[in-house]
């Protein structure tokens, strides 16, 4: 790649940092089909945070029967919570046990995983939204009562498998019940990646009118259909500035089998250093850390930046 690029054009109506809120660890490895030695884990979480992240989702402690991928959260948590003592390492926590066990382990930040339609929530919980919520809400105080920061995942925000479109009033009235819970910060996710700009753009306005503004928010997109980045650059339009991103593009979702994989950390970090807009990465560590983790996998790395970059350096090695 020529030195200079991306070329920097700074965009005043943007945000001027970007938190990028790393999901690979934790979303992506759970769904691969095999397991993924915790030694891989913990390194690939080390190399992400040698390579400028500073919120890295570590992992999840829900069940094994339902992610054995993650079945290896109380050996892999200590491992990176010592030798990482300066990132924030969220965990995600489906239910009082789940926490209890984020808790006994010294986890600060956790999350829940809610649903803006009734389908995904029986899909995924077993559970209606009322009653999944119902589930949530000690969960949260609970949380709140240890001094932990919570975040509030919302699937199916712009569209569902089996619903089709989700009306935005809809997604507000979850989003509003999950704020008044106590959720620190809601995560508004595109899980099957139908999501066009326009919709971001509504959703976000409907939001701030609902007394949810965009500090208090993120976005979590899926590529499916080639959305992911201008979706986001919808989001910042409207202020928001922290973003859910996977390294190498790795993840999609388990329960709702039309998702594709998550938007790409390193695509999101291109767009993110052409627009003048700090996020700290250093993109060339990043890449090679999912260049690395594709190795492991067994397959290239969806990320278009992974590729492009990689076959740059390739192409300079030979000449």
């Amino acid at each position: 790649m020529s030195t200079g690029l991306p070329m920097v054009v700074r965009d005043p109506a943007l945000p001027a940092r970007v938190r990028v809120h790393e999901v690979g660890a934790r979303d992506g490895l759970q769904n691969e089909s095999g397991l993924v030695p915790v030694d891989v884990k913990a390194e690939f979480v080390t190399r992400l945070a040698a390579a400028g992240l500073t919120t890295i989702e570590a992992t999840s402690f829900v069940h094994p029967k339902w992610v054995p991928q993650l079945a290896d959260a109380e050996e892999l948590f200590p491992r990176v919570r010592d030798a990482l003592p300066g990132v924030r390492l969220p965990v995600l926590v489906p239910n009082e046990r789940g926490l209890d066990r984020a808790l006994a382990l010294g986890a600060r930040e956790v999350a829940v995983f809610a649903s803006a339609t009734e389908s995904f929530a029986r899909a995924n919980l077993n559970r209606t939204v009322d009653e999944a919520l119902a589930m949530f809400a000690p969960v949260v105080t609970r949380a709140v009562e240890h001094g932990l920061t919570v975040r509030g995942y919302l699937s199916m925000c712009f569209g569902d498998p089996w619903e089709g479109a989700v009306p935005v009033e809809q997604v507000v009235a979850v989003c509003r019940r999950l704020a008044d819970m106590g959720c620190d910060e809601l995560s508004l996710g595109d899980t099957i990646g139908v999501a066009t700009p326009g919709h971001v753009s509504a959703l976000l306005t409907a939001l701030e009118q609902a007394g949810v503004g965009s500090g208090r928010l993120a976005v979590h997109f899926h590529d499916t259909y080639g959305q992911a980045l201008a979706n986001t650059l919808a989001a910042l339009r409207h202020g928001v500035s922290t973003v859910d991103a996977s390294a190498g593009g790795l993840g999609g979702c388990p329960y709702a089998k039309s998702a594709t994989g998550n938007l790409a950390t390193e695509d999101l970090v291109w767009m993110l250093h052409g627009l003048g807009i700090e996020t700290g990465i250093d993109l060339g560590l990043l890449t090679a850390t999912s260049a690395w983790m594709a190795g492991h996998l067994g397959r290239p790395s969806p990320s278009r930046t992974v590729r492009a970059l990689a076959g740059a350096a390739a192409s300079h090695k030979e000449s």
